[in-house]
């Protein structure tokens, strides 16, 4: 039985497909949404530059508060996003029970975030966005598959009918 789903999005191209996908199976369990955005954590690179700029004071107050902001505002983003596309549908977003915009590795924050609200499906799109016809399978799907104790619904992305492949 399909009570709950975890929705994972990259906020990329085909996230608006994907959640039709989500909400269309939601509709059909008569079950709740989850919805989560992972963001990879600041690479090397960024935070030295940070580090240039900033004392360590304000390098903690940003790490802290800063943070913090930008993942309620991506949070905000992600829920926007949802009424533009839902239109007139609006009323479907009651289904969803909370949006999380967490900081980690892709596969780790969702397979975290199944267990933490206890799932029973995983939706996620097949490729993400910057992702190659040539590649089968995007390195986060790819692990969900492998390490995921619930199952998990692959959206395959429509790269290929945009070009006229077959």
């Amino acid at each position: 039985m399909i009570r709950s789903i975890l929705y994972a999005t990259d906020l990329g191209l085909y996230a608006p497909y994907v959640l039709q996908h989500a909400l269309a199976l939601t509709r059909a369990f008569d079950a709740s949404l989850y919805v989560v955005h992972a963001v990879e954590p600041m690479g090397l690179f960024a935070e030295s530059v940070l580090q240039t700029y900033l004392d360590e004071d304000r390098l903690k107050e940003l790490r802290s508060k800063g943070l913090s902001t930008v993942m309620a505002s991506i949070e905000q983003r992600v829920l926007e996003g949802f009424r533009d596309e839902l239109g007139e549908s609006q009323h479907e977003l009651d289904v969803i029970r909370s949006v999380q915009v967490v900081q980690g590795d892709p596969p780790l924050v969702i397979l975290e975030e199944a267990q933490k609200r206890g799932v029973d499906m995983l939706v996620v799109g097949s490729h993400s966005h910057g992702a190659g016809l040539d590649i089968p399978l995007g390195r986060t799907a790819a692990r969900l598959v492998q390490l995921s104790e619930v199952p998990v619904y692959l959206v395959p992305m429509l790269q290929h009918r945009a070009r006229g492949e077959p």
